[in-house]
């Protein structure tokens, strides 16, 4: 195998292990929870804070990688991200969860955008559409796998695997890299580092992301998440304000006046805040509403990987005969379609789910193909650098919307279930002219159900004839109440995805005009 392969599968195996570790731990947190005695509120921090270190340091890190060299910079961010997996394998507390997942994701920070910037670099500007779709294809494919490979390693070698199947990878990268990279020929750059930018990006995309992902628990209107979210903002201007006046910006604004790097920031956000919901919500639909185990569950999510592995290399090599606009709307359309069919009863069928994860995997796929392509296949030097963190922070941005969005409209939708199903069992329990007491009791425990990690039928053998077909119809309905507390959520963003093919046909059309892809 050439050098240059060598490198190449380097940064695609960092690429891949970085995006893989943003979804692995989703379908498993229950297990986690169950073995730390801790609720699964507190536990999603062990989620939220790769993603929001993710975020808020990809940006200032490879700046100042810059200064030390970038491929040093990839394999210190190597190094980081192996101790983070081994501290959190061996936790025992929440505590040390959230220290080692901190860890990793400085590491993270460091490997995915050099990862990226340095595969592109690694061939000529005129061959670079392979290789940037091979790079888009592993993101999109790693993410959309994370819950698949959580919920098989879960099952079969427990949860503290899904940090150590990470170590013999590091291992791995750090040896091919010790040998295949030139960090000896590596001179320093004359960086001198935006500090000002450096301070605000970190505070507005912490600020910004703690807001969004905490927003549901502290209350929407409540003055944590204001503050958060309000800080975010002023953060953000002030930071615009700094890179425009500044001669050497952490982030050259001049990136965005480029229209195929506008469109593509746009398109990739969205695209990944519609796949994250599917990765993220159906599991949970899988293990708490319909009673599958965590492997069943996973495995139901793999027709969205496979979707991407097959449409994905397809679309990136269409690119060159077929318009992105066409591209991208397509994708977005096939994605609209499978969340209409989910939104319509297809949680209700096994096969029908398998066929609206093709939809909405093979949309994201058709999407993904090109549009790293379009967003830095003609950049060079710094404007390449820069696009390659700044799509990097803008895929995690997508991940944390989805979560903020769609969690807190799931929780929205299951209250409104529960209400219903309450109502439903008062009805049906007056019926029957119990006492009072046993009255609550059974509303009591329908109210349990219902709120419960995992819906369970209750045993009904050694109860009278009657109140178990009461008791019965309750929980049916109950469950019905559930699965269409799910159904809506995905319906009622079908017109959302719609309108972002419609906007991605308008930009993409507009950029072919203007002499673009």
């Amino acid at each position: 195998m050439k050098q240059k392969d060598v490198r190449i599968f380097i940064f695609v195996l960092g690429i891949f292990v970085c995006m893989l570790d943003t979804t692995i731990m989703n379908v498993s947190l229950p297990k986690i929870g169950q073995n730390l005695n801790v609720g699964l509120d507190e536990l999603a921090w062990a989620l939220n804070v790769y993603l929001i270190l993710f975020a808020a340091l990809t940006i200032p890190l490879t700046r100042v990688s810059e200064y030390f060299g970038p491929e040093r910079g990839f394999i210190c961010g190597t190094l980081f991200f192996g101790i983070g997996s081994l501290l959190s394998a061996m936790s025992d507390t929440l505590l040390a969860l959230l220290i080692g997942r901190g860890i990793q994701s400085i590491g993270a920070a460091l490997v995915f955008p050099l990862a990226m910037t340095l595969a592109i670099k690694s061939v000529p500007v005129q061959k670079r559409t392979g290789i940037i779709s091979l790079l888009g294809i592993t993101q999109g494919i790693a993410a959309a796998l994370g819950p698949t490979v959580g919920g098989v390693v879960t099952q079969f070698l427990g949860w503290r695997w899904l940090f150590l199947i990470n170590v013999p990878i590091v291992l791995l990268m750090l040896g091919l890299s010790l040998k295949y990279l030139s960090m000896a020929r590596e001179s320093k750059q004359s960086v001198v580092l935006d500090i000002p930018g450096a301070i605000l990006s970190i505070l507005f995309l912490s600020c910004f992301s703690v807001g969004l992902m905490q927003g549901r628990i502290w209350g929407w209107t409540d003055w944590p998440t204001i503050m958060c979210l309000g800080s975010g903002m002023i953060g953000f201007i002030l930071f615009i304000i700094v890179e425009y006046f500044s001669k050497n910006p952490m982030v050259p604004l001049r990136l965005f006046s480029d229209g195929g790097f506008s469109m593509a920031a746009f398109v990739i956000v969205v695209s990944n805040l519609f796949l994250v919901a599917t990765t993220v919500i159906l599991p949970n639909y899988f293990t708490n509403v319909a009673g599958m185990d965590t492997l069943q569950a996973s495995l139901l999510i793999t027709p969205i990987s496979i979707a991407i592995f097959i449409l994905a290399p397809l679309s990136g090599l269409s690119l060159s005969r077929v318009s992105a606009c066409w591209l991208l709307s397509g994708g977005f359309f096939m994605m609209a379609l499978g969340y209409a069919w989910l939104g319509t009863g297809g949680l209700g069928d096994i096969k029908e789910t398998i066929v609206a994860g093709l939809l909405i995997g093979g949309g994201y796929g058709v999407i993904t193909g090109p549009i790293l392509v379009i967003a830095a296949g003609h950049l060079q030097g710094e404007l390449l650098t820069a696009s390659q963190s700044v799509t990097g922070v803008l895929r995690q941005v997508g991940t944390m919307l989805a979560v903020a969005i769609f969690v807190t409209g799931l929780y929205s939708n299951l209250t409104l279930a529960r209400q219903h199903t309450r109502d439903y069992a008062q009805q049906q329990i007056e019926v029957l002219d119990l006492p009072e007491k046993n009255t609550q009791h059974v509303l009591a425990d329908t109210d349990q159900k219902l709120r419960a990690t995992v819906f369970s039928p209750t045993k009904t053998k050694n109860m009278p004839i009657q109140l178990a077909k009461q008791i019965a119809k309750i929980e049916t309905y109950g469950r019905d109440q559930l699965c269409q507390a799910f159904n809506k959520l995905y319906l009622i963003t079908v017109p959302f995805i719609i309108g972002c093919a419609i906007i991605s046909f308008i930009l993409g059309n507009k950029r072919t005009r203007s002499g673009g892809v």
